[in-house]
């Protein structure tokens, strides 16, 4: 599938990366996780910047980035407003997306920058554009808390996003069943031996779709997202029992 290195952390090689949301809503709290992130073995933060109070005030973001840059020293960050219909914390305009993305590429305090895929072609093309250009790789994300689509759509998803160019695609889904859960791993399983030209992210959510947080090496899924504190998202696994899971299936693969 290819790899992508980022800072010392190469994604799409050996066991799946470990990523760890900070959901802190104020720039103390987000301080504190970092400090506490710093004691696990962990391979990547993502700042969940939707649970900040002080989100739509850009000057507010940037300066609480570079303070939580300075706490995770190497560690790579990637940066992400969820908006609530994808299972974020709120929503906003276009508009202001777009601004707030742009402007934290810009400072180039970040590693990754996930962008929804569904933001409409121009927003997304743009802001892939702007990441690059201040050498940030780029996560184009799609989540669906409703419903697991169809193994064809999945894929389609996926496809998508890596022929606008991202760096790194990604896509969760909610299983109603055991079944569910297998159509997520099917997909990730085709994407990766038919499609994929770089490292790609994908998961079931909840309590049935767990198995697909650990089976990322046997199935193709790069990265994986665990919770240290707390949980950004249905089904994240303890950041040390996800180790050991992720070790022991390491392990046993040829």
């Amino acid at each position: 599938m290819g790899k992508l290195t980022i800072r010392d952390v190469t994604v799409g090689e050996g066991t799946p990366k470990i990523c760890v949301p900070m959901v802190g809503d104020t720039l103390d709290k987000l301080l504190e996780e970092a400090d506490y992130l710093q004691n696990l073995e962990i391979d990547l933060v993502e700042w969940r910047v939707d649970f900040f109070q002080l989100v739509e005030d850009l000057e507010a973001v940037k300066h609480a980035l570079v303070e939580v840059r300075k706490r995770l020293q190497n560690i790579p960050l990637i940066f992400t407003f969820r908006n609530a219909r994808e299972g974020g914390e709120k929503e906003v305009t276009k508009e202001l997306y777009f601004k707030l993305n742009k402007a934290v590429a810009e400072t180039k305090q970040i590693d990754l920058l996930d962008i929804e895929l569904f933001s409409g072609e121009k927003t997304v093309t743009d802001l892939i554009k702007v990441a690059h250009a201040n050498g940030v790789k780029v996560i184009l994300s799609n989540h669906d808390f409703e419903k697991t689509p169809p193994k064809e759509e999945v894929v389609s998803r996926l496809r998508k996003a890596q022929d606008l160019g991202a760096d790194l695609p990604k896509i969760a889904v909610m299983p109603r069943d055991a079944k569910d859960v297998l159509i997520l791993l099917e997909a990730t399983l085709e994407m990766k031996n038919n499609y994929a030209n770089r490292p790609i992210i994908s998961m079931s959510m909840a309590g049935e779709g767990v198995i697909s947080r650990v089976a990322g090496e046997l199935f193709g899924s790069a990265v994986t997202f665990g919770a240290a504190k707390k949980a950004s998202a249905p089904g994240q696994v303890g950041v040390k029992e996800l180790q050991k899971v992720l070790d022991l299936i390491h392990r046993n693969l040829p």
